[in-house]
């Protein structure tokens, strides 16, 4: 969330004329949000966190990493600015950055006390969910000190949100992560706290969901008190009433559902997203995914549905990222394209793909459709595992940088909001790996790791071995405690090409193995049994959008291959086809430029401080 780039951006797009006629789109509005057949229960449904294992690889390293850098920072810090509102003694350093009470400057792009706090829930989440996969007694002994000791803190009237910038922003985050304390690490507290909180923060939050566009229109101090995100309110409060059963959390979800400006018009499967803040508008889906699960709202459904078809068709560049500058263009405009020349500011990386992996999740437990999980590995190989994590002193990375001559770099503010999301994200790469249905578990991303799960009395898991996505080989061995049926489905991605086996114990299956869809392994399976699945990946090329036909990105399978120079190269159509394994660790591929110059082709989690281009250029 860089508000001044997106603001800018959205200037530079045909100003607030052009985005009213977007607006103008959605339907009337309704009374309330529309009640469907009551609660749905989704065909699939995650495992318990602490059901899966990440073995060694990058995931892992990841997660690790981010866990250990929340558990060792100060909880004083942490606490400080909540205490200096409430008026306790608030012993420790600053924090520093965006988390800090002063120092913010909107006329001199100084975003240094920018949202104070803001992240605070976000690292309880994090540490909760941490705690959730890894049992750590320390994790949640910090848990329970972080929520304990901002309940002494919060008064009746939440006077900490008394001119706030941006309250319902950093309420949804406390929010999250006092659910998440509650739920994954048990606290005793986080509940009441969370219910204290939510009936004290109404005073500060509008009547409505309200867009940037009406919130614009509205009386505000400056600029920067239009940037709230009330409309990314209702998942967590759906959340918390199936956690209390309490009526008035469903009442305020309902009531916070950016209908009027953007699910209606979404249902109806027209394309409001241009001009749109990009993550918390791609956020908002999850909202109105919960309004599906909590009312059986099928209007929220198709909303949710057609907005990501959206997004991945009109909005999306190669690695799966979308939003340059934060901001959503017009379609048939060429934006992606015209992009490169003019940002650097590409993909928010962690917050967008936490976003894109809770809808691309939620959609996936309800459809079925193994295209949310095709679209959620190339989110994961081409933009977030190429992220470096957060330093000790909140250093962070933010944008992905798809520019004609892109780098890796650090943000320019410490804790910003990427540092909240991250830690999230690497807990919900193990949620995220498989999923179960009634008849069997459903292996949705290929990477080394394993689950297990009970089944008639007994136990029964699944370990993955594999070098995916650098080799194409995936060996799964079943462990079981007796012989029992049940199936595996494995996901064939889109992009495979012919040639896609599946072997149980060295012998072909006749399943089918079409791309695009899950293959169905049903047997009686026994202790010991190897499944074996390869996955054909041949180089192919995808161009960044119609009107710029001769910028494309090589690709592999998953990854996008990121040609390493200082310079954009260009290649012959049929020579950068005829590209060579390196051989390397790097996984590079070798691609001979019209200049005769031999050009490495990387993937992103490879790529350190190397300048690099995104898409290249093809010889007309």
């Amino acid at each position: 969330m860089a508000p001044p780039l997106s603001r800018r951006t959205f200037l530079q797009l045909g100003t607030a004329a052009a985005a009213a006629s977007y607006v103008s789109r959605a339907l009337p509005a309704s009374a309330a949000a529309e009640e469907g057949s009551g609660a749905i229960n989704p065909p699939l449904s995650t495992f318990p966190y602490s059901d899966v294992r990440l073995q060694d690889g990058r995931m892992k390293r990841q997660f690790d990493e981010l866990h250990a850098r929340f558990l060792n920072l100060d909880d004083d810090r942490l606490l400080k600015v909540f205490r200096q509102i409430a008026g306790l003694p608030a012993p420790g350093e600053d924090m520093g950055g965006w988390y800090d009470l002063t120092g913010f400057s909107l006329a001199k792009n100084d975003f240094h006390g920018f949202i104070a706090g803001h992240s605070f829930g976000q690292y309880v989440s994090g540490l909760a969910r941490a705690y959730a996969v890894t049992g750590s007694e320390p994790t949640r002994a910090k848990i329970n000190r972080l929520v304990k000791g901002y309940a002494q803190t919060l008064d009746p009237k939440a006077k900490f949100f008394v001119d706030y910038r941006l309250p319902a922003y950093t309420y949804d985050k406390l929010s999250c992560g006092l659910i998440d304390a509650h739920e994954f690490a048990h606290d005793p507290m986080a509940m009441d706290v969370h219910e204290k909180l939510t009936r004290a923060i109404v005073a500060y939050l509008p009547e409505k969901a309200l867009s940037r566009f009406e919130q614009r229109a509205r009386p505000h101090k400056d600029t920067s008190y239009t940037w709230d995100e009330t409309y990314t309110l209702p998942e967590n409060l759906f959340l918390a009433y199936q956690r209390s059963g309490k009526p008035f959390y469903r009442d305020m979800a309902k009531r916070y559902l950016e209908d009027e400006t953007y699910f209606n018009a979404l249902a109806a499967g027209n394309n409001v997203l241009p001009f749109e803040h990009a993550y918390s508008h791609v956020n908002a889906f999850s909202s109105a995914l919960e309004a599906y699960i909590t009312l059986g709202s099928e209007k929220h459904l198709e909303a949710a549905k057609n907005g990501f078809d959206m997004l991945v068709k009109t909005q999306s560049f190669a690695t799966g990222g979308w939003g340059p500058n934060e901001s959503f263009g017009e379609p048939g405009t060429g934006f992606l394209g015209d992009s490169l020349d003019l940002t650097h500011a590409s993909f928010e990386t962690p917050c967008g793909a936490y976003g894109h992996f809770k809808i691309t999740r939620y959609l996936l437990r309800v459809t079925k459709d193994a295209r949310y999980g095709d679209s959620m590995e190339r989110v994961l190989y081409n933009t977030i595992l190429g992220a470096w994590p957060v330093e000790a002193d909140g250093t962070s990375f933010y944008y992905s940088d798809y520019a004609t001559t892109g780098q890796k770099v650090w943000y320019k503010d410490k804790w910003p909001c990427c540092s909240g999301t991250f830690p999230q994200l690497a807990a919900d790469y193990h949620i995220s790996t498989y999923l179960r249905s009634p008849d069997g578990v459903y292996v949705n991303l290929f990477t080394p790791s394993s689950v297990e799960w009970s089944q008639g009395g007994g136990r029964y898991g699944l370990t993955q071995q594999t070098k995916y996505p650098l080799e194409n080989a995936v060996a799964i061995n079943v462990s079981a405690a007796r012989p029992a049926e049940f199936t595996v489905y494995l996901r064939i991605p889109g992009w495979t090409r012919p040639g896609t086996a599946v072997s149980v114990n060295g012998s072909r299956v006749s399943t089918p193995a079409e791309p695009g869809r899950f293959a169905a392994v049903r047997r009686s399976w026994k202790d010991g049994d190897l499944i074996e699945l390869e996955l054909p990946m041949g180089l192919r090329v995808e161009s960044i959008d119609v009107q710029h036909p001769n910028l494309v990105a090589l690709m592999r399978g998953p990854l996008v291959l990121f040609a390493i120079a200082d310079s954009q190269p260009s290649f012959e159509p049929a020579e950068l086809l005829r590209a060579k394994p390196a051989n390397n660790e790097q996984g590079d591929w070798l691609a001979t430029t019209v200049e005769g110059q031999a050009i490495a082709m990387r993937p992103f989690m490879n790529i350190d401080h190397e300048k690099y281009s995104t898409y290249v250029r093809l010889k007309s």
